[in-house]
């Protein structure tokens, strides 16, 4: 039984310990590892100062995701992170809203996205990684080199999620590139612009579809809150933006980083070319191992909550981990290995609960195919650059590559 400890710093008004600096942009999983030594759950500053607890234990991760009294409402805030700061036709999705509104617009969308609906996505998904794996062949044969990022894992999942709601093509790279501009700012400017462009963006597609409506999830939506008022407009809007922007980033991110573990590891690469009957488990290892997500959704303590023998007063944020609880040996043998073989497949790359992925079924239909194909059209199939070379993004929210140069060249 763990000893609770008092939440509150030892030294009045001592600064709190950072721990995503330097050493962390270099080697997150290194950082986590020591916090994992030093404690369960710990009061730190994020980048710009504002107060959180990181819970980085896998055992008091998944306590936390279940508990109700971590509310993603912001309303419970009096202190510290809460995230973006977003109009209200953005902030009204999912990741921000508890019962019984959050039952209500789940079951509103969760249709477009069950097993059985998925299922006759397939071809679609496929006749889209085909496209992009063949453009990638052209770019090899011409150039010796193409990255996987831009021109495969990037354009994949947004054409897909873009095909669910009618976006234009046209239209799709502008939105990555706007997503990218909120999530990975180089500056406020950017961020402001960034999220004042996917408003408007939205706004102009609903009523767009609104004008010509069409056999797709968006069209679908509107006529939810059009004709049987079960949705607000900023309730549409935010809907939207949250298929797009999850729906199109996260997956994204897992086949760059899936691809690059699997082209490190070639062992267990061959072995999967050999027997494609392992890939449900290697993209479950996949999920633990490379997930870009390091922290989930900011919660807020709507009480006084225990975790980790730590006590969270009411109001503040919480941070909970999933990079370090699907490194922690105290749930996972030999955590830092990647082992399609693994026995314990379960993790917590798609969430759990109220707030578990809508679109995981599509996510790992995506990630499966895309990985599949690429194997398959390319045996010889290496990185350009070595591994130690390749640019990622990291900050305390996620750590993905940027570039992933691939060539077939002896």
């Amino acid at each position: 039984m763990t000893q609770r400890t008092d939440s509150r710093p030892k030294t009045q008004g001592a600064p709190l310990p950072q721990p995503f600096g330097e050493a962390f942009t270099r080697d997150p999983h290194a950082v986590y590892r020591r916090l994992r030594e030093e404690g369960r759950v710990h009061h730190v500053a994020l980048p710009d100062g504002s107060p959180v607890w990181l819970v980085i234990h896998e055992a008091d991760v998944r306590e936390g995701l279940a508990d109700p009294r971590l509310s993603v409402n912001k309303r419970h805030s009096t202190t510290g992170y809460t995230g973006f700061c977003l109009p209200s036709a953005l902030d009204r999705n999912l990741l921000n809203i508890d019962p019984d509104d959050h039952r209500r617009l789940r079951r509103l969308v969760s249709y477009g996205f069950t097993p059985r609906r998925v299922g006759q996505l397939r071809d679609s998904v496929q006749g889209i990684v085909d496209d992009l794996v063949t453009s990638l062949a052209q770019e090899m044969d011409a150039r010796g080199e193409a990255d996987a990022v831009a021109g495969f894992a990037k354009p994949l999942p947004l054409r897909v999620i873009g095909s669910l709601l009618a976006v234009p093509d046209a239209d799709q790279d502008r939105f990555s590139g706007w997503v990218t501009g909120m999530l990975a700012p180089r500056g406020r400017e950017e961020l402001v612009d960034a999220i004042g462009r996917i408003h408007c963006f939205l706004i102009d597609l609903v009523a767009a579809r609104r004008a010509a409506p069409g056999d797709d999830l968006l069209s679908d939506l509107i006529a939810a809150r059009d004709e049987e008022d079960r949705l607000t407009e900023d309730e549409l809007v935010s809907l939207a933006f949250l298929i797009l922007l999850a729906g199109s980033e996260n997956v994204q991110h897992v086949i760059a980083n899936g691809l690059l573990t699997l082209l490190t590891h070639p062992e267990q690469l061959a072995e999967l070319r050999e027997r494609p009957a392992l890939f449900p488990a290697a993209v479950e290892e996949l999920l633990r191992h490379a997930q870009p997500i390091q922290t989930t959704i900011r919660r807020f303590a709507t009480e006084p909550v225990e975790l980790g023998g730590v006590l969270i007063p009411a109001g503040d944020t919480v941070l909970l981990c999933l990079a370090s609880a699907h490194r922690d040996p105290a749930r996972y043998p030999d955590p830092e290995r990647f082992d399609i073989h693994r026995a314990d497949t379960a993790h917590l790359a798609l969430g759990q609960g109220m707030h578990y992925c809508l679109g995981a079924p599509l996510a790992r239909l995506q990630i499966t195919l895309a990985l599949r194909t690429l194997l398959d059209r390319f045996p010889g199939l290496r990185t350009a650059r070595p591994a130690g070379q390749l640019p990622w993004t990291t900050t305390f929210r996620f750590h993905a590559l940027r570039e992933l140069p691939l060539t077939t060249a002896p």
